[in-house]
């Protein structure tokens, strides 16, 4: 039976490293984010692989979670492999040669959910009102978007 005099510290021992970790968990952002059903197409791979380091002056942060980029403390959310949209109604837009849509439902005052069109897998955008420029951010993210083939407009060409 050990004695008391080497319980105590290796119990001490275990409060600190528990207390440590704590620490390091909680500085680490949260991300309530869940990956696009088809989030496992070697395209959504090869899109969150090339992601950028920087999108709009917020860092890149690694995920463990298949098809999903992040930058900034959820500024940006890229999530590859959400369902492909059908005819809709929410505005259209082109930037970069790629169709986007933003998801008038899910948007609010302080994010747009913007997601391709005519694309498989679809690739859905959140980006956050602080942002000055979104555009931006959606031209660079079409340059890692035009490789997938597209399949259907909802901008006619002029």
């Amino acid at each position: 039976m050990p004695s008391k005099r080497t319980t105590l510290p290796l119990a001490a021992a275990v409060v600190a490293v528990a207390a440590a970790l704590a620490f390091v968990v909680t500085k680490e952002p949260h991300y309530d984010i869940r990956p696009g059903a088809e989030a496992g197409n070697p395209q959504c791979e090869r899109i969150t692989e090339s992601a950028p380091g920087k999108l709009a002056g917020h860092a890149h942060h690694d995920t463990e979670l298949p098809g999903v980029a992040v930058w900034g403390d959820s500024d940006i959310v890229l999530r590859c492999g959400v369902p492909e949209l059908g005819p809709t109604t929410d505005p259209c837009f082109a930037a970069d040669g790629v169709d986007w849509v933003i998801d008038s439902a899910r948007s609010t005052d302080t994010s747009k959910v913007i997601t391709t069109y005519g694309r498989t897998p679809a690739t859905e955008v959140t980006v956050t009102q602080s942002l000055k420029a979104p555009d931006e951010v959606l031209v660079e993210l079409s340059a890692l978007i035009s490789p997938i083939e597209q399949t259907a407009q909802c901008v006619q060409p002029d």
